[in-house]
Parts: structure tokens; sequence; C-alpha cells
């Protein structure tokens, strides 16, 4: 097997970065869609025109991230452990 990257995956990469705001990888495209899903799964209203019977909620999801309508905020893990640290 060729260790080197394919054109599909290399372009993948760039079109993770140019067309998604604020989604600076692929894991984090992942993460902020994935806990987006979860909230449309347990009740919150889409913020997209969507047909909840022809359109799953990953999709509704994801279609909400590109367009930049789920606010989220970063974190490094220096961050996460200090706000940690300070609930507790």
């Amino acid at each position: 097997m060729s260790k080197r990257k394919s054109n599909k995956q290399k372009l993948a990469a760039v079109e993770v970065s140019e067309q998604w705001p604020g989604i600076d990888s692929q894991f984090r495209l992942i993460i902020v869609a994935a806990l987006r899903s979860k909230q449309l799964m347990r009740g919150s209203m889409a913020r997209i025109e969507a047909d909840p019977l022809r359109r799953k909620n990953s999709s509704i999801a994801l279609e909400e991230v590109k367009r930049g309508l789920v606010p989220f905020t970063p974190f490094d893990k220096d961050e996460r452990t200090a706000r940690l640290a300070a609930t507790s």
C-alpha cells in the first residue's frame, strides 16, 4: 500500500478548512456536528428549513455547521483542564 495521500484525500482536507466556517480540522467538524445532532435528537429546533421525514438529524447538523449556524468555542487542553478545576 502506498503511504502517499491520494488526490481525493488532499481535496477533502482542503474542503474542510475552506468551506466550513470556524472548522480547522475534520475531527472538529465531526465533534461539533455530532453534538448538534444529539441536540436535535433531544428535541432542539433545526436552524434550517428541513423536512424531518426526509432528512436525518446528522445531515441537518452538518448543513447547520456548514452554514455557520452552530456556535462553538474551541478550547485547548490546558484551558479545558483549568475550567474543569475551577468548577470543582
